[in-house]
């Protein structure tokens, strides 16, 4: 174990701090965000060598490529490439699946608009968890917080882990052959441990892949829509012949293909997340919004133009892996590509994953509602460390949980609840904070049309699926009990108290971790 004072950053200042002094930060007021504003502006930029090379504080190492790059390594994960039959299958119809694509493309668009808003007007890391903090008080955040990190974030790693893991497998055991659980486990435990430990100590290799890996994403979504629009000019057009016949109409029906869709595009808020680590965050980050949804709405539009072009909406349906069926059916000896790609591509949405996800526990921690040891950095890498370890925890936990698909379910519609409360935030500050400095600033009717879709799109499965809607909503009262008595509940009996100060120090030892410095 090193000693105490190894663990002093830099400038000498004592980092090994217990719990009781670390109090939350104040809440950025507009006046500060100017300053912020400023302070960023300036020739020595916050987290350049010239200002934080010797700081324990998160390096801005992000431009612009760097920030398309996590957008679209999370939206373009495994889903198009694995299951767009979510929309076909409740639809009915070529015609109306499509322009469902197309407003869920146009949907994202809009939220990821009212993002660069509250991105650069509140420049935090954390996403939806910072601004729910600031506009609607600790409780809301919380139970945000507490969703994100015990359902949402380690089921959707789990559920990427096993996705690689089993195109990885499927060569070795053929069709005939079932993989065995515990060999998908396995290997996607392995991934999960190997790409926690590479964003932990490598932040600029782990950056450098996810951009080689973007490229490889889009060019193969780039071959299946070449492929598709050759098969459709050699008047391969039946599918689309009567496009809009044996529509379905019912609301409910309506609603679960929106979700199936907006889930397809889940991922373009995850930038903001790591707010703080983008080089000019007031310019890089509304740029990489705005070249990366359109991207990936044409994309994905084309993308499923090309699967109902060659396959018919019942072989979409029955398919498991469709971009899989699809190159079984017309690219030949080259169908292989297809797994490969999917494999990177799970690969990489997870990299992605595991970087953005800690930001948000790490800020959680900042607030003090999470353990305090989750709000220190490593002194040697730069990078949240212990929440990095903590989420990779989780993670393997969930690999474990049989019904870790039905968790995921529960929890999706209060996720869509808590995405609407956050792009409220907007109205919310427009109405409250009138002065506040906005360098983006959208017109009121965006994050309005915004609000009204996701209230249609929260309300209408309590018709639809009740027994789901109440468990996500009973999963997040759970967490009411816990924010009480970590969070409100101060003066603790001095045993805890002591418990919990010699935990964070011990951690704070096997990490070589220490509490974030303020910037000037």
């Amino acid at each position: 174990m090193p000693a105490a004072d190894e663990l002093q950053s830099p400038t000498s200042e004592m980092v090994l701090l217990t719990p009781n002094s670390e109090n939350p930060p104040p809440s950025l007021g507009p006046n500060d965000h100017a300053n912020e504003k400023q302070a960023n502006n300036q020739g020595g930029r916050e987290g350049s060598a010239e200002s934080d090379s010797s700081r324990v504080v998160m390096k801005k190492q992000l431009g612009l490529l760097e920030g398309v790059a996590i957008i679209l390594g999370i939206i373009f994960g495994s889903g198009i490439f694995v299951s767009p039959k979510g929309v076909i299958q409740e639809v009915d119809a070529v015609g109306t699946s499509l322009v469902i694509w197309v407003l869920c493309g146009l949907l994202s668009m809009i939220g990821a608009l009212c993002y660069a808003e509250l991105g650069t007007a509140i420049p935090k890391s954390g996403g939806d968890y910072a601004y729910i903090f600031e506009a609607y008080g600790s409780l809301p955040a919380f139970l945000y917080l507490w969703d994100a990190m015990m359902i949402f974030v380690p089921t959707t790693n789990a559920i990427m882990g096993l996705t690689f893991a089993s195109y990885v497998l499927e060569p070795f055991f053929g069709g005939a052959c079932h993989i065995p659980k515990i060999a998908l486990q396995l290997l996607a435990a392995a991934t999960i441990i190997f790409l926690t430990y590479l964003n932990s100590y490598y932040m600029k290799i782990t950056t450098k892949m996810q951009n080689i890996i973007m490229f490889t994403k889009i060019a193969a979504l780039v071959l299946i829509i070449i492929v598709g629009l050759v098969w459709m000019l050699m008047g391969n057009t039946e599918n689309f012949s009567r496009p809009f016949e044996s529509t379905q109409t019912d609301p409910g029906k309506l609603s679960v293909a929106f979700y199936s869709g907006i889930f397809s595009y889940a991922g373009w808020n995850y930038l903001n997340f790591m707010t703080e680590e983008l080089r000019d965050p007031y310019r890089n980050l509304p740029r990489a919004i705005y070249i990366s949804l359109p991207l990936v709405t044409g994309i994905y539009v084309l993308a499923n133009m090309a699967y109902l072009a060659v396959l018919s909406p019942s072989e979409m349906i029955a398919s498991n892996a469709i971009a899989v069926t699809f190159g079984n059916k017309i690219l030949g000896g080259f169908a292989l590509i297809i797994p490969v790609m999917v494999a990177i591509s799970a690969f990489g949405g997870l990299s992605v994953h595991i970087m953005t996800s800690s930001r948000m526990c790490f800020v959680g921690a900042r607030n003090g509602h999470m353990p305090a040891i989750l709000s220190h950095i490593s002194v040697k890498s730069y990078t949240p460390l212990p929440s990095l370890v903590f989420l990779c925890f989780l993670s393997i936990v969930m690999l474990v949980v049989s019904d870790v698909y039905v968790l995921i379910t529960y929890s999706s519609i209060v996720e869509s609840f808590f995405i609407m409360l956050s792009v409220s935030a907007v109205l919310y500050f427009r109405y409250t904070r009138p002065c506040m400095e906005r360098p983006i600033k959208v017109s009121l009717w965006i994050p309005a049309v915004f609000v009204v879709v996701c209230a249609f799109l929260v309300v209408v499965p309590i018709y639809v699926a009740p027994y789901e809607v109440g468990m996500g909503v009973l999963i997040t009262l759970i967490g009411i009990p816990f924010y009480y008595v970590g969070v409100v509940w101060q003066n603790k009996p001095k045993w805890v108290q002591q418990s919990i100060d010699s935990l964070t120090f011990t951690c704070q030892k096997i990490f070589m971790s220490a509490k974030e410095e303020k910037r000037d």
